[in-house]
């Protein structure tokens, strides 16, 4: 199984035509807004049409409903809480939703929470650009508000996606990604990681989760380990050596290949345990047809996953994970949370966007009411129960929240009493 779609490592979204096709709704006070629409990676099929294109409506405020808090009941058996433990004492382990790259990203996480009923994101999950090597040493303006955001609670985690090679999904042919595997085992491109280790230790964000050169089993990327394995796990030695070489640094590197063999069994590009802290895996539900019970049973599947890093003492992960080739497959869902409820990654991230996510893709409804239904409402507690009773934060008098699907825009305060209220944008306009 060869996953072609791809959720390009800079995450390349089209958002130019979003802005004519969004439709304009006004809340009449400041508010935290609850979703937005977004397209699919460059990669990825497009989604089937769920909605059609909204009219912008007339600036005059309509009446507006607000949104519902408490999500129906689920017909599906429960799910168990991610924050549910065998011994009531243990912390919850961290989620996030990847959201968007850049600081578009960090804007949403709230909005995404407000939707979950309050329940807070512990992590924050972004890519850096691979077309030149200036990106993937972490251009300022870019980690600038990934650090600030993960640098405000203690508890936060940041997991940075980091390219091995520039041009990184440029087609690269196999004969010059061999070449350049043996360049970087030779130490040649070290001085771009120092860059990138230095900057975030600079940016107060030392502790961040590096996944180095994911999917690296696959064909997508110009740092896949297929052409040559031994280099590539040499190279990424030289890479984690380097970045533990800045002083301050507390960096723990994240192995993630993409579930199943691919096109080269992920275990011959393990570089060792040494320069590997996290073993994840980036798992969609694809190919089509294939049942959950096959994902975890197959070569290399979910069940290999869990077993490999048992035996190599280290704690697992789910970078990124969602639905794809089997449409809006709530029994998936169901089962991926519970799989993670069992195994207990240290992170998972879902990707959202369309085809894999549940807010930000209307095409999923079936999976994004189980998705919200589990995860509603957790808090901090270790023990809540199963089967959650969500309670609707209460909104402060004179404030009317925005419809579920709508994010406010800051227009300034001269602009917002002139209209008589926050502008918002639904991007429904697939």
């Amino acid at each position: 199984m060869a996953p072609q779609h791809r959720r390009a490592g800079v995450r390349r979204l089209a958002l130019g035509a979003v802005a004519v096709a969004a439709s304009a709704t006004l809340a009449s006070s400041p508010v935290a807004g609850v979703g937005v629409a977004q397209a699919a990676e460059p990669r990825a099929p497009a989604p089937t049409p769920a909605t059609p294109v909204a009219t912008p409506p007339a600036l005059t405020p309509p009446a507006l409903t607000p949104p519902a808090l408490t999500p129906p009941a689920v017909a599906q058996p429960p799910v168990p809480s991610p924050a549910t433990t065998a011994g009531g004492g243990e912390e919850p382990p961290a989620f996030g939703v990847f959201l968007k790259s850049d600081a578009r990203g960090v804007a949403r996480m709230p909005l995404f929470s407000h939707w979950l009923g309050g329940t807070e994101l512990r992590v924050g999950h972004t890519y850096l650009p691979g077309h030149r090597w200036r990106d993937i040493e972490g251009a300022p303006d870019f980690l600038d508000v990934w650090a600030h955001w993960r640098n405000k609670k203690a508890d936060r985690m940041l997991v940075l996606n980091v390219p091995m090679q520039e041009r990184n999904e440029e087609g690269v042919s196999d004969g010059e990604v061999r070449q350049l595997l043996r360049q970087g085992a030779a130490g040649e491109f070290d001085h771009h990681f120092r860059v990138l280790a230095e900057r975030l230790v600079e940016l107060k964000v030392p502790d961040t989760v590096i996944v180095l050169g994911w999917e690296m089993n696959g064909t997508t990327y110009t740092h896949r380990c297929g052409p040559d394995p031994e280099a590539w796990k040499k190279y990424w030695n030289r890479i984690v050596t380097t970045m533990r070489s800045v002083p301050g640094q507390k960096f723990r590197f994240d192995f993630t290949p993409s579930r199943g063999q691919d096109a080269i069994p992920w275990t011959k590009c393990y570089p060792g345990d040494d320069t590997v802290d996290i073993i994840g895996m980036d798992s969609y539900d694809q190919p089509t047809g294939m049942s959950f019970e096959q994902q975890v049973k197959e070569p290399y599947g979910l069940k290999h996953h869990v077993d490999f890093a048992k035996a190599h003492g280290k704690p697992i992960s789910y970078p990124e994970w969602g639905l794809f080739r089997n449409g809006d497959n709530a029994e998936y869902m169901r089962r991926m949370l519970a799989w993670m409820d069992e195994h207990r990654p240290l992170y998972n991230t879902l990707t959202d966007y369309c085809p894999h996510g549940v807010w930000q893709c209307g095409a999923n409804p079936k999976s994004s009411h189980l998705y919200r239904s589990a995860l509603f409402g957790r808090g901090d507690q270790a023990t809540p129960p199963l089967t959650p009773t969500p309670t609707p934060k209460p909104t402060p008098p004179g404030t009317t929240p925005p419809p579920a699907d709508c994010t406010p825009l800051d227009l300034g305060s001269w602009v917002e009493e002139w209209l008589g209220g926050k502008l918002c944008l639904r991007f429904d306009w697939w």
